[in-house]
């Protein structure tokens, strides 16, 4: 019988594409998602590629009875990946307590639930934003925890140290943490990408949108930061690579007993781009070009950031393969899929 996994959020961007490759390695999935930033049709998407649809319920987990409901109508399930979460620097920064809410009382619900319903583990969408400006590039899972430049970035951090402290207070669940950098790209089937309602606050579907027409211009927080052409540099990792990586956690919490009961991995290619160089990437392997400004910089914004990742190259046998034009080009596809207009 295949091991049932909880994916919360699944109907959004990161959840979609990891469902996709779950069901692909032979889990069954449920997925809670509120619809808040996503939309039902995606499990269309979903069903198209793998064959498969997964069980769905809408539903907010920041309310226990609805997480109840959930584990009693879906009996059995024993890993969570929880993906429910508001995830915009920007927005965040304008918005603190709907980010502490959505981010923070979700989660409590889940691990006081896991217990009393026999979930075994949970692996965490994290993100690099912990570390804070780094001091040194590339950074490792030991580089210090830094204070955080925006109230996402803090969830996460706080969020960590909830799960670590639940888990060192004797519950009988494991975790593994995952630090992501900057996910990008679409499914190659241009069947599932990401879909934000309303403006995007992300990158590269306002980068796509802007190539379109559908916006105006694209906007570049900033030239003037301590880089070789002044933009910010990320470590942009394609959605569907890091996907795998979730389905290589999943197995390794639940079917490897001598595992730490808390792991973290950093989830990145270990290059760094810069803004610039990504609308380039995006030009040169689409043959598009991007209407873009250069404006002022954005509060929350950390300048260089990228990954350290042999750890999880290693320990979890994982490693970021797809180039970034093909990244582009997929991200491309999706939205031509979407339409131009």
């Amino acid at each position: 019988m295949a091991t049932k996994i909880l994916v919360t959020g699944g109907t959004g961007y990161i959840g979609s594409h990891t469902t996709v490759e779950l069901q692909n390695a032979g889990y069954e999935v449920v997925i809670i998602d509120n619809l808040s930033n996503s939309n039902i049709e995606v499990l269309d998407g979903i069903e198209a590629i793998t064959g498969k649809r997964p069980e769905f319920m809408e539903g907010d987990i920041t309310d226990m009875n609805t997480v109840r409901e959930l584990f009693t109508r879906f009996p059995g399930i024993k890993g969570i990946i929880n993906f429910a979460a508001s995830k915009a620097v920007g927005e965040s920064v304008q918005k603190p307590l709907l980010y502490y809410r959505n981010n923070l009382v979700g989660l409590l619900n889940l691990l006081e639930a896991m217990p009393e319903f026999g979930v075994e583990g949970i692996v965490f969408s994290s993100s690099c934003t912990v570390y804070g400006e780094p001091d040194v590039n590339p950074i490792d899972e030991t580089a210090p925890i830094k204070p955080a430049t925006s109230p996402y970035g803090n969830t996460k951090q706080i969020s960590e140290e909830i799960i670590t402290d639940f888990i060192h207070s004797g519950a009988p669940i494991k975790s593994i943490l995952l630090r992501y950098f900057n996910p990008v790209g679409a499914h190659p089937s241009s069947l599932i990408g990401e879909l934000p309602n309303g403006v995007p606050n992300n990158l590269i579907p306002y980068l796509t949108q802007a190539a379109a027409g559908i916006r105006k211009e694209l906007t570049v927080f900033g030239d003037d930061y301590n880089t070789p052409d002044g933009s910010c540099i990320r470590d942009f990792i394609d959605v569907v690579d890091l996907a795998k990586a979730h389905v290589t956690a999943m197995r390794r919490m639940l079917d490897k007993k001598d595992t730490d009961p808390v792991e973290i991995f950093n989830l990145g290619t270990g290059r760094g781009l810069s803004v610039l160089e990504l609308i380039e990437s995006f030009e040169r392997s689409t043959g598009v070009k991007v209407p873009y400004k250069i404006g002022a910089r954005r509060e929350g914004d950390i300048e260089k950031i990228w990954a350290e990742p042999t750890k999880a190259n290693t320990v979890l046998g994982w490693k970021a393969e797809v180039p970034i034009d093909d990244t582009m080009r997929n991200a491309w596809a999706w939205q031509c899929r979407l339409g131009k207009k």
